[in-house]
């Protein structure tokens, strides 16, 4: 097994570049869990989620959007995305790194309307430096977002 360049994306964090080994346990280890892989782009990428992230009541992170930009689901705890070869996990490429960097660059915040979820960007200076462990619990930190609508 090698290592490979990947994506990871935590809650109230901006993405960064890191480098991981492809066996299981590494792929666990960087999630918190068991491992579940989606594929929810043409391109050729996997994200490798938590498997019972919502299940665990792990922070929300990201929402996953239709062609359309509606969401359709929302990933709980750190993830990675991760290029696929024929048989296995790879590297991104320089172009891919960059796209889903960009995709997934602002963390966002969750608030629950009526029946539905809304994802809205997470203000700055609520986003945290990923080195470091949230200064507040994550329930606070996204009451501070909604009293300043998120922006």
């Amino acid at each position: 097994m090698s290592d490979m360049n990947v994506l990871l994306v935590q809650p109230e964090s901006y993405p960064k570049a890191v480098t991981i080994g492809s066996e299981l346990e590494s792929l666990q280890a960087a999630v918190g869990g068991s491992i579940e892989v989606v594929y929810p782009f043409e391109d050729n990428v996997g994200l490798i989620m938590n498997e019972e992230g919502k299940i665990e009541g792990l922070p929300l992170n990201r929402a996953l959007r239709d062609d359309q930009g509606e969401l359709y689901d929302i990933i709980a705890g750190d993830f990675l995305v991760v290029g696929l070869t024929e048989d296995d996990f790879g590297s991104l490429s320089p172009e891919q790194m960059d796209k889903f960097e960009k995709l997934f660059h602002q963390p966002e915040c969750f608030m629950k309307m009526g029946r539905s979820i809304m994802a809205l960007p997470l203000p700055d200076d609520l986003v945290r430096d990923n080195r470091e462990k949230p200064k507040q619990p994550i329930k606070d930190s996204m009451k501070r977002a909604a009293d300043k609508d998120c922006r």
